[in-house]
């Protein structure tokens, strides 16, 4: 498996659209997806992707605490913010932005988990806009999220190679547009092809100097040795073997794969290691001992101490903490929807 689709699968995506925006100019909108939000959509989920579809018209969008961070969308491109921050987006950025909360409460308490509208501008030239977000696993020290721009756009159209993918946006557009039986799960895995298709080509689209995880999945020789190490995370590798299969030398692959990604290959593996351990004690059964070989250690103790450096506690105290908050955040969803506060 590939080291961008092993990530992808450890991450745990989950999507869900909830709103169909008919925006006016002008408009300016404050976007956040809020916890009763994440609740009426995706319980228990702990850590969030914003996104945003523009089907007609065009906006800016830019994140609250960055000015500078501005960039301009039409028709056929999506807005991702990875980490689910505060955004603006509207016809201009010097309005004062409006909280959507108020519009869609009535919604969010009467058709909860259902694609939401809103129509709300002056009146002028339209924009539509599909939003969304992907709920993840928020307990890994992932490599991809934490690599993705904090806001970034992609063109999902214009492409001769993609057809198949105009073809979903249509789709998932009419799909927000009439709620019927199963939509929700349809527009869910659209969600989710969405990222995954907007991720493979922010990676097509970096620059030739840029660094971090997503710069070494990229790399003729990085890439390859980190698909190495995520289709065999308990083989004992060393950077010799690694180095010799790509087809470097060995001071070569370290040197190139610290400068990328920050760290040696050997330390990497070792955190990745952990990081597969804590998404194994949340989704299996598995004894510690029969966990610790399967992600290449050769004794329990050895895995518990290694695992206690990494998350600040024992496997079996993280497993148990962990579910708890869970069964909490579940439990907090299936109550009454709390007051929506923000788009």
């Amino acid at each position: 498996m590939d080291a961008l689709s092993d990530v992808l699968r450890v991450v745990r995506l989950s999507g869900a659209v909830y709103l169909n925006g008919d925006f006016t100019t002008p408009w300016c909108l404050f976007g956040q997806a809020d916890a009763a939000l994440c609740a009426a959509f995706l319980p228990g989920s702990e850590r969030v992707v914003s996104y945003h579809l523009i089907t007609e018209g065009s906006c800016s969008a830019r994140l609250a605490d960055e000015p500078g961070s501005a960039i301009h969308l039409n028709a056929g491109e999506l807005l991702v913010v990875p980490q689910g921050e505060p955004h603006i987006f509207g016809s201009a950025l010097d309005l004062s932005p409006a909280l959507a909360g108020p519009l869609l409460a009535i919604q969010m308490e009467t058709a909860p988990g259902q694609v939401m509208t809103l129509s709300y501008g002056g009146g002028g030239p339209p924009t539509r806009v599909v939003c969304g977000f992907l709920a993840c696993d928020g307990t890994l020290g992932n490599p991809l999220l934490s690599s993705l721009p904090r806001l970034f756009k992609i063109d999902m159209r214009n492409d001769p190679q993609s057809a198949w993918l105009e073809s979903s946006l249509r789709f998932a557009v009419a799909e927000a547009a009439r709620w019927r039986a199963g939509s929700a799960i349809v527009l869910a895995r659209l969600s989710e092809l969405l990222f995954v298709e907007a991720v493979r080509r922010c990676i097509d689209t970096l620059p030739a100097d840029r660094k971090g995880w997503l710069a070494g999945v990229r790399d003729r020789f990085v890439g390859p040795a980190l698909s190495m190490l995520h289709a065999q995370p308990a083989h004992s590798w060393t950077v010799d073997e690694l180095a010799r299969k790509v087809g470097l030398s060995r001071s070569a692959l370290a040197q190139r794969f610290t400068d990328l990604l920050g760290q040696p290959p050997m330390q990497y593996l070792a955190r990745w290691r952990l990081q597969l351990a804590s998404h194994e004690l949340l989704i299996g059964s598995k004894s510690l001992a029969a966990l610790a070989e399967q992600v290449g250690y050769d004794s329990e103790p050895a895995f518990n101490r290694a695992f206690k450096r990494e998350f600040g506690m024992p496997p079996a105290a993280w497993r148990k903490s962990h579910m708890a908050q869970i069964d909490t955040a579940s439990a907090n969803a299936a109550g009454p929807n709390g007051e929506m506060t923000s788009v």
